[in-house]
């Protein structure tokens, strides 16, 4: 990953701060996870535009010695193809986390304007974050999903390998 765009990432900061445990608020795959998504909406060329453009347009015939006609497919299809993996990834996370992946992770805003415009509580973005980001991260293959060995059985909530502590009983 580019140095430039690792200190700008809002998750790099989550993924080397430290909470009162002493412990990442997210990790490592958590954090690959929303990288993935932030490269492939930089890829599908969805960035706001914050500055002007001088460059001849590409149908002005100006610059036709930079860019060929095929180069100019592959710019689209991989565009397409980025946009695809993204709303791919958004169905996968679900209407109720994708609005924080994609304010944190695409528009790299902060938390707290993420939190005022999706309407959240204060101080629940990183909880909402969180959560997407591991949703994201079984999404992308880097979590293993859950899945009940006997798909006919009726499951618990825990993972497999859940074992519940049971307090000692009082004599």
């Amino acid at each position: 990953m580019d140095h430039t765009i690792a200190s700008e990432s809002p998750l790099l900061r989550l993924l080397q701060r430290k909470d009162a445990k002493g412990q990442s608020y997210i990790d490592i795959k958590q954090f690959a996870a929303g990288e993935r998504l932030r490269a492939d909406f930089e890829r599908a060329h969805l960035s706001p535009r914050v500055t002007s453009s001088y460059s001849e347009s590409i149908g002005s015939g100006g610059r036709h010695w930079q860019m060929s006609d095929n180069a100019m497919e592959r710019l689209n299809l991989g565009a397409l193809d980025a946009r695809e993996r993204l709303r791919g990834a958004f169905e996968a996370v679900g209407p109720e986390l994708s609005g924080m992946l994609y304010q944190v992770c695409c528009l790299v805003s902060g938390f707290e304007a993420a939190e005022a415009a999706l309407n959240l509580p204060q101080r629940s973005g990183k909880a909402v974050l969180a959560l997407g980001l591991t949703r994201l991260a079984r999404h992308y293959g880097l979590l293993s999903s859950h899945r009940p060995k006997d798909r006919n059985a009726i499951s618990h909530w825990a993972m497999d390998d859940y074992r519940p502590a049971i307090p000692a009983t009082e004599s």
